[in-house]
């Protein structure tokens, strides 16, 4: 298997104002060491905010508006959690059409802490097994998906999904084995 299985594959990473930064960066980190190109998807113009601890973080230039893509301009989609930025998208409805396009169409799917609440969000969460933060549990279980209690972080299929950033670390490194495995599948398919 190649050092750089996800090269020339375009990963959008959806993010609003107020994303958790950690859970934006270390896979996006990590996605680039793949060969990747991370692009980030807003509904925010020009650039984005993140929050990191207690307080606003960095800004993140924006690569596309979220209303100009669709999930057949990307390979892979990766859902970085952070209460503002996902009461954000959850309320937009280009969120529930790119989220439900990629799992439709069985792409990798790698989504942490609030995250991970856009499946219900999308209406993509029933007969999913998922790890999910507290908060996320009553719609995902509500949309038919089956909670996790033991494991913080959950591989159903190409989706990968974690509770929270305590679970960084193996979330990256499950995110990177689904995706460079969802992006063989796909080659094999074609």
């Amino acid at each position: 298997m190649t050092d750089q299985p996800l090269a020339g594959k375009t990963v959008a990473i959806l993010v609003a104002n107020g994303f958790e930064e950690l859970e934006m960066t270390e896979p996006q980190r990590a996605l680039l060491k793949l060969g990747a190109a991370p692009k980030i998807i807003s509904p925010e113009q020009g650039l984005v905010n993140g929050w990191h601890g207690a307080a606003w973080g960095h800004y993140f230039p924006t690569d596309k508006h979220v209303g100009d893509v669709l999930a057949a301009d990307f390979d892979l989609l990766v859902l970085p959690g952070g209460e503002r930025s996902i009461t954000k998208l959850a309320n937009n409805a280009h969120t529930r059409r790119i989220v439900g396009s990629f799992m439709d169409a069985g792409k990798g799917v790698a989504a942490i802490g609030g995250g991970v609440g856009l499946l219900a969000v999308a209406e993509r969460a029933k007969g999913r097994t998922v790890a999910a933060p507290e908060g996320a549990v009553e719609a995902l279980t509500a949309q038919g998906a089956k909670v996790a209690e033991e494991d913080a972080v959950v591989v159903d299929r190409f989706l990968v999904t974690a509770k929270g950033q305590e679970n960084l670390a193996e979330f990256v490194e499950q995110m990177g084995k689904v995706f460079a495995e969802a992006i063989a599948q796909r080659k094999q398919a074609a």
